[in-house]
């Protein structure tokens, strides 16, 4: 497997991946992380067209994808039940999703992005155990609950420099 970054081509083999990711979170006990209209075509040709939104690739086929954001992210900014263990640079691994053909993706990606980034953040949804479980096993530690745009409660992880 490698890692490239999108670009406008690869859209609708996102959403796809996309709109498989919502049906396998809602028959895992998660239905209601992204709703029908996320991540949306819109917001991801802007993460494309930013640079920070990746592909996953494995015998010329798209396995996954995911977002590695440097530097603050909003929502971090107030952290409740916990605190962030330091405020080092760090980056945010958002919307991570996998085709499902190939196990180990998920890993994959989040140590792809160790390696680009000493201190990693991430979030979840309280009912997402698949990716909580992910998260764990790659060295993420629960530190608290942050907010979304939204409002909605997320799951707030870390990893720090040197876990990967």
């Amino acid at each position: 497997m490698h890692i490239r970054t999108a670009i406008p081509a690869d859209l609708p083999t996102l959403m796809g991946i996309f709109a498989r990711a919502r049906r396998f979170m809602a028959a895992h006990g998660n239905p209601g992380q992204w709703p029908d209209t996320y991540p949306g075509e819109r917001l991801m040709a802007d993460q494309i067209r930013q640079g920070v939104c990746y592909v996953c690739e494995g015998d010329g086929d798209v396995l996954g994808t995911f977002c590695l954001i440097f530097g603050p992210d909003p929502t971090y900014a107030v952290i409740e039940d916990g605190a962030w263990p330091d405020e080092a640079p760090y980056a945010t691994i958002h919307r991570l999703a996998s085709a499902g053909r190939r196990p180990g993706v998920g890993r994959f990606c989040i140590d792809w992005c160790g390696c680009r980034a000493g201190t990693l953040r991430a979030d979840t949804h309280a009912d997402n155990k698949v990716m909580q479980h992910l998260l764990e096993s790659a060295g993420f530690v629960h530190c608290g609950t942050i907010y979304t745009e939204d409002g909605t409660p997320r799951l707030a992880y870390w990893r720090g420099g040197g876990t990967a």
